[in-house]
């Protein structure tokens, strides 16, 4: 079914896209210095997560949940984390172990990309709870990083690597999950 104007216009799909337009602003703050690259790169991620947030809950409340926001709302998100995490691993904000952690998710995250779009048009892969806190996990890890440039007194750091472990560990579960569910929607 073709996208209609109306369907691109509502509430929900303009934060979804507005998320995804944030991402170039987000990358260009690390060119600041610090601490304005810090609190300018976590204002960006913030509100770009706040985004991610509402457009759901705007979505579901006015009844305009749409084939093209499920396909771009988790899109915008990939996007989004992808670029913090590269930026993070290219200004050396993280530790070798991050980077290990980082190169997890992202593999994760294509490998679930791609096995949406295998399977687009013939069934869908609805995101579950576990998948929603793994994302709120990887938000929450690459925000407290990107201010602990500019709080360096404090463990943020180390406190940021963990957490981004645990999304890592959860994106391994939820990518596996996702993958079973795949491969009984292909034999069935």
């Amino acid at each position: 079914m073709p996208l209609s104007r109306s369907t691109l216009l509502q509430a929900p799909n303009l934060l979804t896209l507005g998320r995804v337009a944030l991402v170039p602003f987000f990358v260009a703050a690390f060119w600041l210095p610090e601490p304005a690259l810090s609190w300018t790169a976590f204002g960006l991620f913030a509100v770009a997560g706040a985004t991610d947030w509402l457009d759901g809950r705007l979505a579901r409340r006015n009844g305009q949940e749409s084939d093209f926001g499920r396909v771009l709302d988790p899109i915008a998100d990939k996007i989004l984390v992808a670029a913090a995490l590269l930026m993070l691993a290219a200004t050396d904000r993280l530790s070798d172990a991050g980077v290990v952690a980082a190169l997890i998710i992202l593999v994760r995250e294509l490998a679930v990309s791609g096995l949406r779009e295998f399977l687009a048009g013939t069934a869908v892969l609805p995101v579950t709870r576990l998948a929603k806190a793994k994302t709120a996990v990887q938000f929450a890890a690459i925000a407290v990083l990107l201010v602990a440039g500019a709080v360096p007194a404090l463990p943020l750091s180390l406190a940021g690597e963990a957490l981004l472990w645990l999304g890592a560990l959860l994106t391994v579960v939820t990518g596996a999950a996702y993958l079973r569910a795949g491969l009984r929607r292909m034999d069935g």
